[in-house]
């Protein structure tokens, strides 16, 4: 299918790029990796007059350490899956990208990209807000910062303003003693999930839960934290039946929307397995976390 009229504008670093955001507002859309956009615009789901293409920006391709990782918005999926960097300092983040589409997929699409798209049922958005990260956003007028929770606003929407552009993610330093899980359900490998779960499990010195958090994909217009589900871990003391109740408080929390890939209550009940599944696993690593 053909790809509806456009004018197509080539970013040569990121001055230029935020320049042309400025100048074009919410007539541009940023092409970084074009897995969703490109799709979106041969399905006419998006009719932007104007892209502002990035790819030849080398700066915004990077992967850092120290304090925690920051991994610049254009770095490819693929690139970011292997990285001892990420593997060392976010290792839920290259745990989750081998779960996007397919290599030739993750060969192309960014991790920027992915973020800024706000898919729902996509492994990144759910990852970052269950490692408490956050967004750098570069305008004209500036660069600010955003929390996971506050830039993930509902389908397809975050906080980013027309004339601005993501230009990296950050995660903060993992704790000691900490542990984490990623699962999802997908009808076939590569699928989007029907629900996800991103796990964090924290292990105080007398061994009782000190942090913990659950987040899911799939289950509504953003990743959704299970707040209560997260409450009654802490200060317990880890065990299957621990478990097994935490999911269940999880699933009474969650409202998931239903479609042809299966109904509300069917994706609570995945939730449910994937939660006791997730909480198990980021303990065991917990366990043999430094």
């Amino acid at each position: 299918m053909k790809l509806p009229p456009f004018e197509y504008h080539l970013a040569e670093s990121v001055e230029d790029a935020v320049g042309l955001l400025g100048e074009l507002g919410d007539e541009a859309k940023v092409l970084a990796g074009g897995q969703s956009l490109v799709p979106l615009l041969s399905f006419r789901l998006a009719r932007p007059a104007h892209l502002v293409d990035v790819n030849a920006i080398a700066e915004l391709s990077y992967i850092t350490d120290g304090s925690g990782c920051e991994i610049g918005a254009m770095v490819r999926h693929r690139h970011a899956e292997l990285s001892d960097v990420v593997r060392a300092e976010a290792p839920m983040v290259a745990a989750a990208l081998g779960f996007v589409g397919h290599a030739a997929i993750r060969n192309r699409g960014t991790v920027g990209g992915s973020i800024a798209h706000a898919d729902p049922a996509a492994e990144l958005p759910s990852v970052l807000m269950a490692l408490g990260g956050e967004v750098v956003a570069r305008s004209a007028r500036g660069v600010r910062t955003i929390a996971a929770e506050a830039f993930l606003q509902g389908f397809f929407t975050t906080a980013l303003e027309p004339d601005e552009l993501l230009t990296a993610i950050r995660f903060p330093p993992w704790p000691a003693s900490t542990g984490w899980a990623f699962n999802e359900f997908s009808r076939r490998s590569g699928d989007f999930a029907i629900v996800g779960a991103a796990t964090v499990i924290g292990l105080g010195a007398d061994g009782r839960v000190s942090d913990a958090r659950l987040v899911f994909s799939g289950a509504g217009s953003t990743p959704v934290r299970a707040v209560e589900a997260e409450r009654a871990l802490v200060g317990e003391a880890p065990s299957p039946e621990l478990w097994a109740t935490a999911a269940e408080q999880a699933g009474a929390e969650l409202d998931p929307p239903a479609d042809l890939h299966g109904s509300s209550n069917y994706r609570r009940q995945l939730a449910r397995v994937l939660a006791r599944r997730s909480l198990q696993e980021a303990y065991d690593r917990a366990k043999g976390a430094p």
